[in-house]
């Protein structure tokens, strides 16, 4: 048996769109990866999440309402999806939006509704996908390191370890890999300071191909000073929300030196994190949007020991594999099997991540 037919869903806090994603698997390997598209939110469900996820878990009154657009856009963008690629699978994993995530008062939000989901699109989803590691005394996060090992065994093979899969999406995090050890947890912010700066200044919704970055000066002493964050040096496994923390150190600078020093605050948290590690990885497989600024990937090959290539070199499709890892995690539940672990979110054991919804309960 090969398995299921997993369709994955996720958002990031970026809220830049909808990632779908299908694969086959047994939820210990992948026999077949399937298509995967980026489908838009409505504009306003976009700007209404970026505001109440800014609002730090304030703006409670509004996530009933934002709920029932999330899960709107999800069933718009899954019906045009599964249409278009001639797809029936077994189930769908619906990670939902983040809007807040504080581990330590073992709260994590991802808005949307599985069962109103599951009723739209007449498919068993599978939802709930962090809340039973925080039951159980973990972090809710990072939950792709399980898939990132499996993408490991299947495609770059064991001689390449140690490795590190980094994902630089609003927050970067990082999945090191050595043998059976399996270690985890979120780094720093990863596009989410540039991202706003670059909004805030009205110079569009990010740094195009690093553009105002590479025309910047990095403020040394700014930088060294957000360097000094304790979380920084705090070993895993660890995870934040998206504005854990401020870019306010940049206030002041020019829209260009202030976006190379947040590049470059982006750049040192992933180098300190390297400093964590039990061994430093040969390898850095980049994964998210992060590794489409030329600017930052140079920035890491100069300050990581290891090599850093983008993803996609090794034909893992790095804009996409976020969705394809909650695919992976729903074939687990279904088999079974645990999807986080003590390493990987300091879950107290390891844990069966998710809840089945099935049309018409």
């Amino acid at each position: 048996m090969t398995g299921w037919s997993v369709v994955g869903t996720i958002s990031g806090t970026s809220a830049d769109g909808i990632d779908l994603a299908e694969i086959e698997t047994d939820g210990r390997t992948v026999a077949r990866i399937g298509p995967a598209e980026t489908l838009a939110y409505r504009p306003e469900t976009k700007r209404r999440v970026l505001e109440v996820a800014a609002t730090k878990g304030t703006r409670r009154d509004a996530w009933h309402d934002l709920a029932e657009a999330v899960t709107h856009d999800h069933a718009t963008a899954l019906r045009s999806y599964l249409e278009k690629h001639d797809l029936t699978p077994d189930a769908v994993v619906f990670h939902g939006q983040t809007v807040w995530h504080d581990p330590a008062a073992a709260e994590t939000i991802q808005l949307g509704d599985p069962q109103a989901l599951a009723d739209a699109l007449g498919l068993p989803v599978i939802g709930d996908v962090r809340l039973a590691d925080m039951a159980a005394g973990g972090q809710g996060a990072p939950l792709v390191p399980v898939y990132h090992q499996a993408l490991a065994r299947s495609l770059v093979g064991q001689d390449r370890e140690p490795l590190c899969f980094l994902n630089i999406g609003g927050v970067s995090n990082l999945t090191y890999i050595d043998a059976e050890r399996l270690l985890a947890f979120d780094i720093g912010p990863g596009n989410a300071l540039l991202d706003d700066w670059v909004r805030r200044h009205g110079a569009g919704d990010y740094d195009a191909g690093g553009r105002l970055s590479a025309a910047g000066r990095v403020d040394e002493q700014r930088l060294d000073e957000a360097l000094r964050h304790p979380f920084l040096d705090a070993p895993g496994p660890k995870s934040l929300d998206r504005y854990s923390f401020s870019g306010s150190f940049a206030e002041g600078l020019s829209l260009e030196d202030g976006a190379a020093t947040l590049l470059a605050f982006t750049a040192g948290t992933i180098a300190k994190a390297e400093q964590l590690l039990p061994d430093k990885p040969g390898l850095w497989l980049v994964c998210g949007g992060g590794r489409h600024n030329p600017v930052l990937m140079r920035a890491l090959a100069d300050r990581l020991s290891g090599e850093v290539v983008s993803a996609d070199a090794l034909k893992i499709d790095g804009d996409t594999l976020e969705a394809q890892a909650m695919a992976f995690l729903g074939a687990r539940l279904k088999a079974g099997l645990p999807t986080t672990f003590p390493e990987t979110t300091g879950v107290s054991r390891p844990v069966v991540g998710g809840k089945l919804y099935t049309p018409g309960n």
